[in-house]
C-alpha cells in the first residue's frame, strides 16, 4: 500500500503529473524508504519533449535581463532552502552533511554564475574586407539558442551537475528535459520546483524520472532534441554518442585521476590535502584521487602522513555532523570493489590501510606495491581507494600519469617552476593542477577531459558556447 504523503510527481510542462508505474526509493545508507517514485514512460516522455519544444520560442523570446534574474532568483531560493536540500543530499545519496553543505554551497554559486553569463552571450564583427572579395562588406556573428536540450545526469552530484546542465542551458535560451539518475530523483524535483517558483515558463523545464536504461534512448534519438549533455560511465556515453547521430552531444566520463608528489615543503599539508581528494564522498567523484605517485626520498614519510589522515576519517551516518564518509550508491558497488580489492591483492598488491567492510560502507583504502594493470589502477573505481607508488625520475611519474584510458583532470606538488610547465605541457588530461590535487573544481572554469573520459567543456560559459548555435550575417554595402 503507498503512502500517498511520499508519493512524487513527474513535472510536465509546467504541471505535477501523476505516472502509471511507480519505484521504491530508500536511502542508501538507512534503507528507509524515501518515497514513490514515477516510472515515466515512453509516452511521458514523449509529452515531456513535445512540452519543450513547445516552449522553445517562448524562452528564445526572453531578454537576457530576464533570464538572469530568474537563475538569480533560483540561486536565491537554494539558498533561503539551503539546510533543506543537504538533507535531501543527505538521504537519497548517503553525502554526509558537511560534504552535501559544501555542494549545495556551490549550487548556489553555478546558478549565479549562469545568471551573469545569460548577459554575456554575443557574437563579433567580422573583418570582411580581409579578402579581396570581402571589400564594400559587413559581417558579424549572433548566437542562437540549438533547441530542446536533453540533460541526464548522475548521482554523485545531484544538485550541482544538475545546475551545469540547467543553468547555462536556461542562460543560452534552450529549453530542457531533464532525466536525473534513479537514486537522485528528490533533488531534481526540488530544483523543478524552485524554477517554477522563480518563474520560468511552462514546459521550459521537464523532469522525467525512472529507468535510463528504458527512457534514455527515446531521449537521444528523439528529432525534437537538439543537444545532449550527459555525466555518467564510458560505456553508456559511447552508446549515446552513437546513437545520437548529428545531435550536439558533452560528455563528461569520469576518470582514474593521479596526482605527482615530487617536492613539496609541507608534505604533511600535501598528504592531508590527498586523503581529501582521495575519499571525499567515498571517492564517488569523477575527479577522485585514485593515484599518488611519490618521489622515491619521500615515499616512506608520504605514506605514513597519508595514513594518519586517513585514520582520522569518520564512516557513519550522512545525517551526522560528524560523519565523513558514509555508504557507497548501492550494495551491488561494495561488492564489486570487495572483487576489485582480491584483484589487487592476488596481484601483489598490500593493503596499509582499510580494506574492510561494514555493511555498505567500505572503510578508506590504501594500497601500494600494486600492479599498473590492476583494475584499481587501470580502471575507475567510484569508491574510496587510493594506489601510491614511488619512482625514481619525474618522467617516470608522467609516464605512469599519462598510461591510462582516461585523461579528465591530473595533479603535481613542485616546488620547481620549471617542472610544473614541463608537467603542464606533457600530462594528456583536460586540466592540470599545479601544487594541489585533480579533484579540485571551481563552477566557472572549463572542464572536460580527453581519451575515454569525454568530449566538450562544461563551466557556465563554456557550455553556453556548446548550448548554442552559431550564425553569420552579412551586408552588402
Amino acid at each position: 500500500m503507498q503512502n500517498k504523503t511520499i508519493k512524487k510527481s513527474l513535472f510536465l510542462n509546467g504541471s505535477w503529473q501523476e505516472a502509471n508505474e511507480y519505484y521504491e526509493l530508500t536511502s542508501p545508507y538507512s534503507e528507509e524508504l524515501l518515497g514513490y517514485i514515477p516510472l515515466a514512460s515512453e509516452n511521458e516522455v514523449k509529452q515531456a519533449i513535445m512540452a519543450a519544444d513547445d516552449a522553445a520560442s517562448q524562452i528564445k523570446k526572453l531578454t537576457a535581463l530576464e533570464r538572469a534574474n530568474i537563475l538569480e532568483k533560483v540561486s536565491s531560493l537554494f539558498e533561503k532552502h539551503a539546510e533543506e536540500a543537504a538533507s535531501i543530499l543527505a538521504k537519497e545519496c548517503a553525502k554526509p552533511l558537511k560534504a552535501a553543505r559544501g555542494e549545495v554551497g556551490r549550487t548556489i554559486e553555478t546558478y549565479k554564475f549562469a545568471a551573469e553569463e545569460a548577459k554575456r552571450i554575443h557574437g563579433e564583427t567580422i573583418p570582411m574586407d580581409a579578402a579581396k572579395s570581402g571589400r564594400g562588406r559587413f559581417g558579424y556573428t549572433v548566437r542562437e539558442p540549438v533547441g530542446v536540450v536533453a540533460a541526464i545526469t548522475p548521482f554523485n552530484f545531484p544538485f550541482n551537475l544538475v545546475a551545469h546542465k540547467l543553468g547555462p542551458a536556461i542562460a543560452a535560451g534552450n529549453p530542457v528535459v531533464l532525466k536525473p539518475a534513479k537514486q537522485t530523483p528528490l533533488s531534481a524535483l526540488f530544483t523543478a520546483d524552485l524554477f517554477q517558483q522563480a518563474g520560468l515558463p511552462d514546459g521550459a523545464l521537464n523532469v522525467v524520472t525512472g529507468k535510463g536504461s528504458e527512457i534514455g534512448d527515446l531521449l537521444v534519438k528523439h528529432d525534437k532534441v537538439k543537444y545532449i549533455t550527459f555525466t555518467g560511465s564510458y560505456e553508456v556515453g559511447l552508446s549515446i554518442r552513437e546513437k545520437a547521430k548529428l545531435k550536439k552531444v558533452t560528455l563528461e566520463l569520469g576518470s582514474n585521476s593521479a596526482v605527482i608528489i615530487d617536492s613539496t615543503e609541507d608534505l604533511v599539508g600535501a598528504a592531508k590535502r590527498c586523503v581529501e581528494g582521495a575519499f571525499a564522498y567515498s571517492g564517488q567523484v569523477c575527479i577522485s584521487v585514485q593515484r599518488i605517485y611519490v618521489q622515491e626520498a619521500l615515499y616512506e614519510d608520504f605514506i605514513e602522513s597519508f595514513v594518519n589522515e586517513t585514520k582520522q576519517l569518520v564512516l557513519g551516518d550522512p545525517l551526522s555532523e560528524e560523519t565523513d564518509l558514509s555508504s557507497l550508491i548501492h550494495p551491488n558497488e561494495t561488492v564489486r570493489i570487495e572483487e576489485w580489492l582480491e584483484e589487487a591483492v592476488q596481484s601483489g598488491a598490500s593493503i596499509v590501510e582499510g580494506g574492510k567492510r561494514s555493511g555498505n560502507m567500505l572503510m578508506p583504502t590504501v594500497f601500494t606495491e600494486t600492479d599498473q594493470n590492476s583494475l584499481v589502477n587501470c580502471k575507475e573505481a567510484f569508491a574510496p581507494i587510493v594506489t601510491i607508488t614511488k619512482y625514481k625520475e619525474l618522467d617516470e611519474a608522467i609516464s605512469l600519469v599519462n598510461d591510462s584510458e582516461y585523461g579528465l583532470q591530473a595533479g603535481i606538488y613542485t616546488e620547481s617552476v620549471n617542472k610544473a610547465f614541463e608537467v603542464a605541457e606533457k600530462f594528456e588530461v583536460g586540466g592540470v593542477m599545479v601544487n594541489d590535487v585533480p579533484t579540485f573544481r571551481v563552477d566557472q572554469m572549463p572542464y572536460g577531459g580527453v581519451k575515454n573520459s569525454g568530449t566538450g567543456r562544461e563551466g557556465i560559459k563554456y557550455s553556453i558556447e556548446e548550448m548554442t548555435e552559431m550564425k553569420l550575417i552579412t551586408f552588402k554595402l
